[in-house]
């Protein structure tokens, strides 16, 4: 099984609840960190096939934005292809079913979230999957999402998260730290968002974990 999450962030709680998995329950996972943005995620996924040969299955994992209101932060949420879901049931255990929109950059406000549900019909928003889901599919490897709701469809994030980020989607401290000098009341607004998400990474690995041992 191929693993893969956007950020360090996302797959750090997952990689410390498997470790404390018994040998005997745990097979064979590879961990992959690709980077935000689908750009990222291909080359990533391309680089991995290449190293370690085609893998049973993949699984694209970590946050999503919720677009459908019916969603709450910390829910465990997936989309699977036939093949993923013949072999491993198990993934609905405990997580709801949605259709996931795969964007190019982090929407940030419920009206935003709102024109997305919208146009689309999905019911949460990330910015890997698709090309994931994708790439696997074209090589015939059964995939699927597997994500967690980092902020509901009515939530403002802290700060635009799209102004502290380099042209390939990596984020730039000193975009950061300039969008904190001219919103220093954002400050504790964001340090609760991160208590919020290290709380949603926590939940997402539990699911993982029930899911691959």
């Amino acid at each position: 099984m191929m693993v893969l999450f956007a950020v360090n962030a996302e797959a750090r709680p997952f990689r410390r609840l498997w470790a404390g998995v018994a040998p005997s329950h745990r097979p064979s996972v590879r961990v992959v960190v690709s980077g935000m943005g689908a750009a990222n995620a291909e080359r990533a996924f391309l680089q991995a096939l290449q190293s370690s040969g085609r893998p049973a299955a993949v699984l694209t994992c970590g946050f999503a934005g919720g677009l459908d209101p019916a969603l709450a932060t910390g829910e465990v949420v997936f989309e699977a292809s036939d093949d993923f879901l013949e072999g491993y049931p198990r993934i609905a255990n405990g997580a709801r079913a949605a259709r996931f929109h795969c964007a190019t950059r982090v929407a940030i406000t419920p009206a935003e979230k709102g024109e997305l549900r919208r146009q689309t019909g999905a019911g949460a928003v990330e910015m890997e999957s698709g090309v994931i889901r994708r790439l696997a599919a074209e090589r015939g490897i059964p995939a699927a999402t597997l994500r967690v709701i980092s902020d509901a469809a009515g939530e403002t994030l802290p700060l635009d998260f799209n102004a502290t980020m380099t042209p390939d989607l990596r984020l730039s401290p000193w975009r950061l730290a300039g969008q904190l000098l001219k919103s220093p009341g954002r400050i504790p607004e964001l340090m609760r968002f991160g208590r919020r998400t290290g709380d949603a990474a926590g939940c997402l690995a539990k699911a993982l974990v029930a899911l691959l041992r």
